[in-house]
């Protein structure tokens, strides 16, 4: 079995195609080669995880000026041309696009060569890209059931959205020494915003120390600041004397999730994803300049009672600290919590579209009268 996975620019957009790619290579020994741009998140993190990966030269084009929107049209064809010299190559049995403007060339590829293909959408409200994709696509794996109705009805199927095994199975214990943090006696609160960082839950977070000063000695952090504002985030923690790691950037998140008690975090749907399958209680504070993907996904979390959301222009270190404090002293709301979110969670997604792709690859070679059973 070979597949193409096309996705990035954000983890959204790409975790959830290496959490599938895990599951294809474990299951049936797949070839899995990704696509994606050399701006993207999946530039570091493909290599790392040891898959080959082709660069397009793809731009988005929402909230772009007219200039701009013209040399994303130009960038599109290129794309377009190379990923469809690269398929042949390749020869894929199905690409799967999991979003965002990096998968479109991919996509519009694979249907000019007649390869299968299946989307994969992670959001309550899908995104503009998959909504056109998926009416040339042979299956939909949706994550919501709210989303399902923005598709073809006969082709689109609730998997839930994928997540990486290795999320599931990191050992609370060791993760702790991996980061240099207390594994006694202390409440650790892991904080991120995204891969590229968040200065606005940076800025909160710091701010906050100062309400908590009474818990230093029980209160720990881990905390991914992003580039620009690690320098800042470390002194921050180091003038009042909390014990924190900082990092720009987190490679080992399953280990990351193990060591947390709370996670305060944008709301992402690979985010989502991972805190539901793993039953992590969390503040969730959505990113604001993406229209209201983020907040569709947070506030149906917060009304399941699974996690507390905060909009991010009231975020404040007094409102954060509050928060902070709230689930650190009450044991049974966090439980009550976790509780939730496993409910909603779903683990075997992977799984899931792991047999929805399966089932493309077999109703192509049962159309071109191969054997239907070989994969």
């Amino acid at each position: 079995m070979r597949v193409v996975i096309a996705g990035g620019g954000t983890g959204g957009h790409l975790y959830p195609g290496l959490a599938l790619a895990e599951e294809l290579r474990r299951r049936f020994g797949a070839e899995v080669m990704f696509m994606g741009t050399e701006k993207g998140l999946e530039s570091r993190v493909v290599p790392k995880e040891g898959y080959p990966i082709a660069f397009l030269p793809a731009e988005g084009v929402a909230g772009k000026s007219f200039g701009r929107k013209f040399s994303a049209a130009v960038k599109l064809m290129r794309s377009v041309i190379k990923a469809k010299k690269i398929l042949g190559s390749f020869e894929p049995d199905v690409v799967v696009g999991t979003g965002g403007y990096v998968s479109v060339a991919p996509v519009l590829s694979a249907r000019l060569l007649s390869i299968p293909v299946l989307i994969m959408e992670q959001n309550v409200v899908p995104g503009a890209a998959n909504r056109f994709l998926a009416r040339i696509s042979g299956a939909v794996a949706a994550t919501y059931m709210e989303s399902t109705g923005r598709f073809p009805k006969q082709k689109t199927f609730l998997t839930g959205n994928p997540v990486r095994a290795g999320i599931l199975s990191a050992d609370r214990k060791s993760s702790f020494g991996l980061f240099g943090l207390e594994p006694e006696g202390f409440f650790t609160v892991l904080v991120f915003g995204g891969s590229s960082g968040a200065t606005s839950i940076n800025k909160a977070v710091t701010e906050a120390l100062e309400n908590l000063a009474d818990l230093k000695g029980k209160l720990q952090f881990l905390h991914q600041s992003g580039q620009r504002d690690y320098h800042a985030v470390r002194e921050a923690y180091r003038g009042p004397g909390f014990k924190a790691m900082v990092a720009p950037f987190i490679y080992q998140m399953a280990e990351a999730y193990a060591a947390a008690d709370m996670v305060i975090s944008r709301a992402g749907a690979t985010t989502l994803a991972e805190l539901t399958a793993l039953g992590k209680p969390s503040v969730l504070v959505p990113y604001p300049h993406a229209g209201a993907h983020q907040e569709f996904n947070a506030r149906k979390l917060e009304e399941l009672g699974a996690a507390r959301l905060i909009m991010d222009a009231d975020l404040s270190g007094p409102r954060m600290a509050e928060e902070i404090r709230f689930l650190m002293g009450n044991e049974a709301e966090r439980a009550d919590m976790a509780g939730k979110s496993r409910a909603i969670g779903q683990p075997d997604a992977a799984k899931k579209a792991a047999d929805l792709l399966l089932s493309l690859i077999r109703m192509k070679r049962s159309f071109r009268g191969k054997d239907a059973q070989t994969v």
